[in-house]
């Protein structure tokens, strides 16, 4: 697998409203992006650092995978991202070679438009793990 950058790092939170306040006001970033994912009951913003994304991600519903993370972990460090180069499927095909638990056995369709696949934590040192392709 070729990874070329750090896509985003995802951050769940109760409220993105609440959220944005500090990483705007406090840090002095800019959230340039705020979408909902119906089929992953998330919603997003997106704000930039360098080249690097921070996502935070608010359920849109009580059963979304954000929701049961905040009620079990709290709010805080979801997932990192990384941008793949040869293919998010090639990706999954290498991992789950290697062993790697998927979570998504073929991509499926992100926010920002991006085609993305996640690795199970119990298989990646405990962090959940997303792969990017534009």
């Amino acid at each position: 697998m070729k990874i070329s950058h750090i896509e985003h790092l995802g951050i769940a939170v109760n409220s993105i409203e609440e959220a944005l306040p500090y990483y705007e006001n406090v840090l002095g970033l800019k959230c340039y992006n705020i979408e909902t994912v119906e089929d992953q009951k998330v919603k997003t913003a997106f704000l930039k650092v360098g080249n690097t994304k921070i996502e935070l991600l608010e359920a849109t519903s009580p059963d979304s995978t954000i929701a049961k993370f905040i009620e079990n972990k709290g709010q805080g460090v979801h997932h990192i991202a990384f941008a793949v180069e040869d293919g998010v499927a090639n990706a999954l095909a290498e991992a789950e070679e290697k062993g790697i638990r998927l979570i998504d056995k073929a991509p499926r369709k992100g926010a920002e438009g991006l085609s993305i696949a996640f690795l199970h934590p119990k298989s990646t040192q405990g962090v959940l793990t997303e792969l990017c392709e534009a």
